[in-house]
């Protein structure tokens, strides 16, 4: 890896297969593998992510909105993409370019239907989604009557897939709970299946459902995290590989004063002599005001160095006083070592919220 000589996220995608592969290794054979590249590829590059899976024959896509599908689309990615909370507004833009919506209410499947009815659609994939326990989107199992009954009144749609979400299935304590979600959805799609006259694919499992319940991987997984590195436990984590570096330099080094402050509002007011080193990254940068005033750290010639003061929008200052460095240094924010899970832990959040946070005017490189 070359040295940082400004901010920059570079994605492993040698990391990238290490995790595909592991992942798909606990799967059999013929079970189908989604992969999760919403909001820009959990941070990094959705674009490059997807083309890269595609080349390693993934069978099925997932964003969370029909522009990310777009984007994607335009981008030369020919497998199929499941837009998993699709808005009525974009319904044609959906269909123009062949992306297949996720529908969770009766309004949002009569809107669809009446789109796909005026587009002169035949049999158009769609995926219907019911509520197990996560009570966020999704069909009760109440409405496979009326579901069945508006499918049966149209061809312009067919279901191409029936599929809930797992509400806890990294939290082994609530094991009960999940197996309960996963008993109400084999249920649900028995009934669904009998109502509608044939068998589309089933999946439930999200990363932690695949590494924790290999008993509901069913017609197909969807991974989103456990692609990018991370298995919602350390036991998991051993095994997977974080694709992500995110690094940045120093751009100043200053002699604080006993009795000198730090940064906004004086957020850090220093007891005694020490140096601190200023860095091009900031909240607008992903680098939540959270980790600020000792919270979060990044890491200078292996060695940890606290944030000081509050995080500014374009830079954040950090405590060197025991680091032999100088400007220009590298500076790691995480990667695979001390990780975006670390560094999440240390404000009290999760590497999800972190690796998505990071602002697109941080420059990508790719190591291939």
């Amino acid at each position: 890896m070359l040295k940082a000589q400004e901010t920059v996220l570079e994605i492993d995608l040698k990391a990238l297969k290490h995790n595909f592969d592991h992942l798909k290794s606990k799967l059999e054979s013929n079970t189908k593998f989604l992969a999760v590249v919403k909001a820009y590829g959990y941070g990094s590059d959705a674009c490059e992510i997807a083309r890269y899976l595609e080349g390693l024959d993934v069978d099925y896509f997932a964003v969370a909105y029909v522009n990310e599908g777009i984007k994607l689309r335009k981008a030369g990615i020919r497998k199929p993409i499941l837009v998993l909370h699709p808005q009525a507004a974009n319904f044609d833009k959906l269909v123009a370019h062949c992306l297949e919506p996720s529908l969770y209410n009766a309004k949002i499947l009569n809107e669809f239907i009446e789109i796909a009815t005026a587009e002169n659609q035949s049999n158009y994939p769609i995926h219907i989604k019911f509520n197990t326990g996560l009570n966020r989107l999704g069909f009760s199992k109440n409405d496979i009557n009326y579901i069945a009954s508006k499918l049966k009144g149209s061809k312009a749609v067919k279901v191409k897939s029936i599929f809930s979400h797992l509400a806890a299935s990294e939290d082994l304590t609530e094991k009960n709970f999940t197996l309960n979600q996963i008993d109400s959805f084999k249920n649900i799609s028995s009934n669904m299946i009998e109502s509608i006259g044939y068998k589309p694919i089933l999946h439930i499992c999200n990363t932690s459902g695949l590494l924790n319940y290999p008993d509901a991987h069913l017609d197909m997984v969807r991974s989103g995290i456990g692609l990018y590195g991370f298995g919602n436990s350390k036991k998991e984590n051993q095994y997977l590989k974080p694709i992500a570096t995110l690094k940045t330099i120093i751009s100043q080094i200053h002699s604080i004063e006993k009795g000198e402050s730090v940064g906004y509002n004086r957020g850090f007011k220093s007891d005694t002599f020490l140096k601190t080193a200023t860095l091009p990254i900031g909240h607008a940068d992903g680098i939540g005001r959270q980790y600020g005033n000792g919270k979060g750290f990044v890491t200078i010639d292996g060695k940890k160095a606290p944030i000081i003061g509050n995080v500014c929008m374009d830079m954040i200052m950090v405590n060197i006083t025991n680091i032999d460095c100088k400007e220009g240094d590298e500076v790691i924010v995480f990667n695979n070592n001390i990780t975006a899970e670390n560094l999440a832990e240390s404000a009290n959040t999760i590497s999800y919220e972190i690796l998505t946070a990071i602002s697109q005017r941080i420059k990508r490189s790719f190591l291939k």
